[in-house]
């Protein structure tokens, strides 16, 4: 291993934890939040079980608007309500922030996607059954679509890892910020191939991970 590398350990493992509390507080908005605003989305929708024109269009401008937004203005725009929320704009828990909630309008909008794959027939089953909205809903829907509910939370943890790149310019760190910071600007050029190559084991892993599972859930 490179002397470079050996000096800055502590500082790369440092890094690699900021990461992973920046992707998993992201994904875990993603699950908790994104994944019932999608759902919702869904379900009030024109012609679906809670159809309600209010509901759906105001949900679909949030997530449109937020998805739309380029990620590093959106940062800068919610310093005020980062601050109003954790206290500081500055920092790994500050960097949560926006990160959750470009994860819940993201994973959201692939959740609707995922739902709208589940046949109507399935639908129409469940309702003739007597079933009611909460048992179609974990029952049916979310039978049908957990191989694409889980594809799409694994594209969304790929993207969180690439967005929180950029979280330096709030002291969020992470890797992304780490190689730039010490490898980049100080022209060690091992330094930032070896958090690249740290960045791609992380992205094949998860890649590897979700595709797997998602196979083994998909029954059809």
């Amino acid at each position: 291993m490179p002397e470079i590398i050996l000096q800055y350990q502590a500082e790369i493992w440092q890094s690699i934890g900021e990461t992973f509390v920046m992707v998993g507080v992201s994904i875990a908005a993603a699950f908790l939040i994104g994944l019932p605003v999608g759902t919702l989305v869904y379900l009030c929708r024109r012609g679906q079980l809670l159809e309600n024109r209010i509901i759906y269009t105001s949900l679909n401008i949030f997530v449109n608007s937020v998805r739309s937004f380029p990620f590093l203005l959106l940062v800068v725009f919610l310093i005020p309500f980062t601050r109003f929320i954790v206290g500081t704009a500055i920092g790994t828990i500050a960097a949560t922030i926006p990160l959750s909630i470009m994860a819940i309008a993201y994973y959201s909008r692939l959740v609707e996607q995922a739902l709208l794959e589940v046949p109507r027939g399935v639908i129409e089953a469940a309702v003739s059954m007597g079933a009611s909205t909460g048992e179609i809903i974990f029952k049916f829907l979310y039978v049908e679509a957990r191989s694409g509910l889980t594809l799409g939370l694994t594209t969304s943890t790929i993207s969180f890892i690439s967005y929180s790149t950029v979280m330096g310019i709030v002291g969020g760190g992470g890797v992304g910020d780490f190689a730039i910071r010490y490898g980049y600007q100080r022209f060690e050029t091992e330094l930032m191939i070896y958090m690249i190559i740290i960045m791609i084991f992380l992205v094949q892993t998860i890649q590897f991970t979700g595709t797997s599972l998602a196979k083994n859930l998909d029954k059809r």
